[in-house]
């Protein structure tokens, strides 16, 4: 170990140890310059070579030659391989800053804009738009994003929902659950020439326009259980289509199984020819659900003053058509769940003679 004194007060030790590390450092091709050069100051030094001999053999300055000569001095080697952090040459922004940009997003945007974007929000606070990203991503902002949601006034809204999700995840026995809905207005549409199919080195062909072939309604029936799709395609969306498509649906329902028919709030299933008694509909009962949309009116339901208490939580009233003996054996009992919005309005259900026990 040699000791090398230079300005008054300060010395360099050199272990061998250190000395290697030194080395390897500056013979490394691959090593960093400032690096190198740093690590040579502290080499010369203990080599005993004066500060203006370093100065002239590294090309650096004396102030430079006593810094990293008091670094070496103080952190060693690994000193001089990282460099000390500093105050960045633009002051940062202030809490009031921060706060008025916070303030600023939760207020309306100027003009007719939606919403409030970094640009916008850097030329009202004369702040860059980085700075304006970081102050919103540390307050948790994202003014370009809106969440959706949906409430319901109806009081019975929770009890009707675990109810029709009871019937999906956990259905009765010796039941099917079929999940109804349409999509009317589908446009059929046809080229107005036939296209080339595709074939090796060339693309298949379609003409740009078309011709129209007016449109079509879709019904479909999702039975959660197993899958299937029952589908039927129909020129016109009235309760007389709706009607055909539940008798078909009972057409390809197995014989002997209990049908659950959960629908929306449509103005279609709401017909009164579609509803609880119409002799049009071969299902034998219904039950009113949950809301479909916004601004709907309650779909009809039995009275719940019936004589064997058929109100319950989730469902406005139960009302159940059987058919007489003779022609049961033909016939499948279908529940229908027709989802209401808001509380719903008690009214008369007319049953045909002969019909069974309400439930």
């Amino acid at each position: 170990m040699r000791v090398w004194h230079m300005r008054q007060g300060i010395s360099v030790e050199v272990s061998a140890a250190d000395r290697v590390r030194l080395e390897a450092v500056v013979a490394d091709r691959n090593s960093p310059q400032k690096h190198v050069w740093r690590a040579r100051i502290v080499l010369l030094t203990a080599e005993g070579s004066g500060t203006v001999e370093i100065m002239r053999r590294t090309g650096k300055s004396k102030t430079a030659v006593w810094r990293w000569q008091e670094r070496f001095m103080t952190a060693g080697v690994d000193g001089l391989l990282r460099d000390k952090t500093r105050p960045s040459r633009v002051p940062p922004l202030g809490r009031e800053v921060a706060e008025r940009v916070v303030a600023l997003t939760q207020s309306d945007p100027p003009g007719e804009t939606t919403h409030w974007t970094a640009a916008a929000m850097a030329e009202a606070a004369a702040i860059s738009v980085s700075s304006v990203q970081r102050i919103w991503r540390a307050h948790g902002l994202q003014p370009h994003r809106v969440r959706q949601f949906k409430l319901s006034n109806d009081p019975h809204f929770a009890a009707k929902l675990r109810d029709i999700v009871g019937l999906y995840i956990d259905p009765p026995a010796h039941a099917i659950v079929l999940s109804v809905d349409e999509k009317s207005q589908i446009q059929a549409l046809d080229r107005t020439q036939p296209g080339l199919p595709l074939k090796p080195g060339r693309c298949g062909t379609m003409t740009h326009d078309y011709k129209r072939h007016g449109t079509t309604t879709l019904f479909a029936a999702l039975d959660v259980l197993e899958g299937k799709i029952i589908g039927r395609c129909m020129q016109r969306h009235r309760h007389q289509e709706f009607i055909r498509f539940l008798n078909a649906i009972e057409a390809e329902v197995p014989i002997g199984k209990i049908v659950h028919v959960i629908l929306d709030n449509y103005a279609t299933h709401k017909h009164p020819r579609s509803v609880p008694g119409s002799s049009a509909i071969r299902a034998s009962s219904f039950t009113t659900r949950r809301p479909r949309r916004p601004g709907s009116t309650p779909s009809r339901a039995s009275s719940p003053s019936s004589p064997n208490g058929a109100s319950s939580a989730a469902s406005s009233d139960r009302s159940s058509i059987s058919r007489p003996p003779s022609t049961a054996s033909s016939t499948r009992p279908t529940t229908i769940h027709a989802p209401s919005h808001g509380p719903p309005t008690p009214t008369r259900s007319s049953l045909p003679s002969g019909a069974g026990t309400k439930c």
